[in-house]
């Protein structure tokens, strides 16, 4: 027998991002008061906190529940947005909205709707590279009343009408690395096109460092929930720089051995990672009163 790593760090840069974090708040706000509050889709693709959530009054709806919902609910936009039909909607119930769309992704839906007035003159195109049916590309796309061109990888390009003008945009979270290969493929096919950056800086930012941070540790944990899009991005990232990183999709799923001849451990997430999750899987992984073998 072994006992539990000698080194166990949270990294610094993960937990929840500004736009997670601004919701949560604005939502535990709420609820204090004693409110009953709905949540249009899952506040963060983490069940944990979800459930954490719910235990406090928030209740997870989706459109169709919206449309159940008594004159004067109040409905809680969450960070990824939503397209203008739900706004539109929420007035005709007569529903108050709490609006946590995140900032970036605010900017990014103004500057989608502007890019298509601008084509539709001339019969270009708004393109952007995300996951098709993901909450904020649904928003993205209503500001183009569903005309936008999806696209989730570089194969995908030949879907492409480069014969007119092409303004092109990628989701906040969408992997740096992959929408500069997509942008210099459409600049080798034409020189007719406008590239917006638009991936979030602090995701940006956060690829360089956790590469870095993967790198330096013998065993990574990557706390996340499944359905994370960004988790599932980070955590291609995270193996790629160290073949020891294990997905955790709860601090009681930790594996005895994957920390076999760990000396040195590091816990990171995705941006719906709350940072209290990330300290109880750190708790297990250097629990000295456990034991790996």
């Amino acid at each position: 027998m072994a006992s539990r790593c000698s080194i166990c760090e949270i990294d610094p840069d993960s937990g929840f991002c500004h736009g997670v974090m601004r919701a949560v708040n604005k939502a535990e706000e709420f609820l204090s008061g004693g409110g009953r509050l709905y949540s249009l889709g899952a506040m963060v693709h983490n069940t944990e906190e979800i459930e954490r959530l719910a235990s406090k009054g928030l209740a997870t709806i989706d459109i169709e529940g919206m449309k159940g919902l008594v004159t004067g609910s109040t409905v809680l936009i969450r960070a990824h947005g939503e397209p203008p039909a739900t706004y539109s909607l929420a007035r005709s119930l007569d529903i108050t909205i709490i609006d946590c769309t995140c900032p970036v992704v605010l900017k990014l839906q103004r500057d989608i709707a502007a890019a298509f007035k601008r084509v539709s003159l001339s019969g270009g195109s708004v393109v952007i590279f995300g996951k098709r049916d993901h909450a904020e590309v649904n928003g993205l796309v209503g500001q183009t009343g569903g005309k936008a061109v999806v696209i989730e990888n570089l194969s995908e390009i030949d879907q492409l009408d480069f014969s007119h003008h092409i303004e092109l945009f990628s989701q906040t979270t969408r992997d740096p690395g992959e929408y500069e290969a997509l942008k210099t493929a459409c600049l080798e096919r034409t020189a007719d096109i406008t590239i917006h950056d638009t991936i979030c800086v602090q995701v940006r930012n956060r690829h360089k460092k956790l590469a870095d941070f993967a790198a330096g540790h013998d065993v990574i944990l990557f706390v996340s929930g499944r359905d994370s899009s960004n988790g599932k991005v980070l955590f291609e990232l995270c193996l790629k720089h160290n073949p020891r990183s294990y997905w955790v999709d709860a601090p009681d799923s930790v594996q005895d051995v994957w920390l076999v001849g760990a000396a040195s451990v590091g816990i990171t997430g995705a941006t719906s990672t709350p940072r209290w999750q990330l300290e109880a899987v750190a708790a297990i992984a250097s629990d000295p009163s456990r034991s790996v073998i």
